[in-house]
């Protein structure tokens, strides 16, 4: 699709008012990328406050189809269903925040979500597996301080990446043992996760050698090339990533891995105590506990076996 396909309208930037909206800058840089991504497949442009306008004037069905028309090009290039919903998302939300605003008369509620089938790999990594990940940071080093400490905390807390890079200094209070940090989907609001000792020690050990004065710096930083900068969620990745290559893993691991790999452990030493292994994970979903605790069970197969046997 490469000719412009919306009427002409005015110059109100609603697309940078809409991403500004976001709290997480996660979210705003993931619908920036898509959106971008739709303008070009769309009319060939990047989005400009006029092509946003130009397309939330258009009549409902003929938007309808546009939209349709890109989800089905995603397709076509064999996208994940996961990855196609991300996409068709952040154009939905982008219209439903002009409808909100009165700038536009309709909203995209017809197009459905692809079905996907959510934590179909939950298990990870063994906890043997993950000390060797631990043996690879130097801890002479001020780099191998701060990768064990970060590595301590992933899997000790099963945290998100972004709830780490967004932690400062001042969030964390070494002598009652807590960390704050912006869970997923709590907007700005601040919740304490309690560490345990080994955790507590890395952290102290990267901070001292690190030997920052401001508490509002952030908790992690980059050591180069630019030094003192925040450790993005990516920078993260790929941190972890270059540790578990060092350490001869040949499955891929990321944080979200480690995270997976956390849990799964939890629900083994708990014998599947998904309740207390929430408040670990802070899932909002208790069904997606019994995902892992199904996963880790193997009931399918359990069950198919005791079938096997009937006949």
């Amino acid at each position: 699709m490469s000719d412009n396909p919306f009427d002409i309208g005015g110059d109100r930037n609603l697309h940078e008012e809409w991403l500004v909206s976001k709290r997480n800058k996660g979210t705003r840089r993931e619908y920036a990328k898509e959106l971008k991504k739709f303008f070009l497949s769309v009319c060939a442009q990047k989005p400009t406050a006029t092509l946003v306008r130009q397309f939330l004037e258009m009549d409902r069905h003929s938007a309808t189809t546009v939209v349709l028309r890109y989800k089905a090009e995603l397709m076509d290039l064999g996208l994940k269903e996961a990855s196609v919903n991300r996409s068709i998302a952040a154009i939905k939300s982008l219209v439903n925040y002009a409808y909100k605003v009165g700038q536009c008369t309709w909203t995209l509620a017809d197009i459905k979500s692809e079905k996907v089938k959510s934590y179909r790999d939950t298990t990870g990594i063994t906890p043997d597996t993950f000390k060797k990940m631990l043996a690879v940071p130097d801890s002479d080093t001020l780099k191998g301080k701060r990768d064990y400490a970060l590595l301590r905390l992933l899997w000790a807390n099963a945290l998100r990446r972004e709830e780490v890079s967004q932690c400062n200094i001042e969030d964390l209070d070494l002598e009652s043992r807590v960390l704050s940090i912006l869970g997923k989907g709590r907007g700005t609001q601040k919740e304490n996760v309690d560490l345990q000792p080994k955790t507590c020690q890395a952290i102290q050990d990267w901070l001292l050698c690190r030997r920052e004065l401001d508490i509002k710096q952030p908790l992690f930083i980059s050591l180069r090339p630019n030094y003192g900068h925040r450790l993005t969620g990516d920078a993260i990745r790929k941190i972890v990533v270059a540790i578990a290559l060092s350490a001869g893993i040949s499955k891929t691991i990321s944080p979200h891995k480690i995270r997976h790999s956390s849990v799964t452990a939890a629900l083994n030493v708990t014998g599947g105590d998904v309740r207390s292994v929430q408040k670990l994970s802070r899932h909002a979903d208790l069904n997606t506990l019994m995902i892992y605790d199904d996963n880790r069970a193997k009931a399918q197969g359990k069950i198919t076996a005791l079938l096997e046997d009937l006949v």
